[in-house]
């Protein structure tokens, strides 16, 4: 039986070739050729008004904390069924973060709980786009907008994914990417600032430049290159840029067989879902997702660890994924008594399967013949 790991980053071939190239420009810090290619290219393609790279997605969020200027006291509502990175961002600045539960079969964000969160002390809100399926935006920027409320979408996993039309990382007043080796288009680590809010257009740069406004200088619109601002270290070498670029020129193509392994996977459980064995998650046609992953969602948290162990057994990788938040052994102390029921719910039930472009159709048939194999059987009693 052929072995399946949980995922395979897509190499295009042309990756070493630009790294190369970047080399032999000399241009191995940020913001050289191959940086500015890839800004210009998510600007452009996805009318997003202003990009900035990143050497992460976690840089990015930092980068929000900093503009949405974060105070020690303010408060920051944010999923619990998220990645650390998404609430640690507003905590460095000393933020409070109140922890929202998912949607009942999704773990986005539950939208018609968050106005009940909002206090005097609230300053942002943070949504996450978890597999790239979208949160339900419109609710979202109406209840920010009556509230004077800044949103950041934590896009990590949704580039190229799309709400009514809008690309995701659109919508907020800023938007963070990753282009970490589990995402559709990578570069090892990265990440990527979408500052969709004019008025942050060029404090973004300074912050993402320790602080200095040396893009100004090197564009000739100041004549000193000075420290004006707090910031840090965020921009990545160009010769990231040039790995990411080789994946940017074939996102159509890596799109389209990622959408095709996810269309296998849906119809090959969909009669498991259908016959109440396991869950999966819903996707409206107002959300066109990336198909950035594929999971299901077992009967209990028992079930899915016998399932993990029953489909190592046939040499296939699958993960859980995120841990409550406010059950953190760091954030804990901090929650309130509140019980989010839905956020543990995934914590406990959601297992991902393996997704990569190179899955064939016989590989993921094995993957969704051993799950048949095992709700058929007395395996997981």
């Amino acid at each position: 039986m052929k072995k399946i790991p949980f995922n395979k980053p897509y190499i295009t071939g042309q990756e070493i070739r630009y790294i190369s190239e970047a080399i032999a420009s000399s241009s191995l810090a940020g913001d050289g050729v191959f940086t500015k290619k890839c800004q210009a290219f998510f600007e452009h393609h996805y009318g997003f008004n202003k990009c900035l790279l990143t050497t992460s997605c976690t840089d990015a969020l930092e980068m929000a904390a900093i503009l949405f200027d974060i105070q020690p006291g303010d408060e920051v509502i944010v999923p619990s069924f998220t990645f650390v990175s998404t609430a640690n961002a507003f905590v460095l600045r000393g933020a409070k973060i109140v922890f929202a539960d998912s949607e009942e079969y999704s773990p986005n964000i539950d939208a018609s709980k968050i106005e009940s969160l909002i206090t005097p002390k609230t300053k942002a809100i943070v949504v996450v786009h978890y597999g790239g399926i979208a949160c339900e935006m419109d609710e979202i920027m109406d209840i920010a907008q009556r509230h004077k409320l800044y949103v950041v979408e934590d896009a990590a996993q949704a580039i190229d994914s799309f709400y009514k039309g809008k690309p995701l990382g659109s919508i907020g007043h800023l938007a963070a990417f990753s282009f970490h080796e589990t995402k559709n288009i990578v570069s090892g680590e990265g990440g990527l600032l979408v500052i969709n809010d004019e008025q942050f257009f060029e404090r973004a740069e300074i912050i993402r430049e320790k602080g200095t406004n040396r893009g100004m200088f090197s564009r000739g619109e100041v004549n000193k290159y000075e420290w004006t601002d707090v910031g840090s270290s965020f921009l990545p070498s160009d010769m990231i840029a040039a790995f990411l670029w080789a994946q940017i020129e074939q996102i159509e193509q890596i799109q389209s067989q990622r959408q095709k392994v996810w269309l296998q996977y849906h119809q090959q459980l969909q009669p498991l879902a259908d016959n109440q064995k396991i869950g999966l998650l819903p996707v409206a046609f107002t959300k066109q997702h990336n198909a950035n992953l594929f999971c299901i969602i077992t009967q209990s948290a028992e079930e899915r660890t016998q399932l993990i162990a029953f489909l190592k057994h046939r040499h296939i990788a699958s993960a859980f994924h995120y841990l409550s938040l406010h059950k953190s052994p760091f954030y804990a102390r901090y929650h309130d008594s509140r019980i989010l029921k839905n956020a543990d719910k995934f914590t406990e039930r959601l297992l991902r399967l393996p997704f990569y472009s190179e899955l064939t159709t016989e590989d993921v048939f094995q993957v969704t013949e051993s799950i048949n194999a095992f709700y058929s059987s007395n395996a997981h009693q």
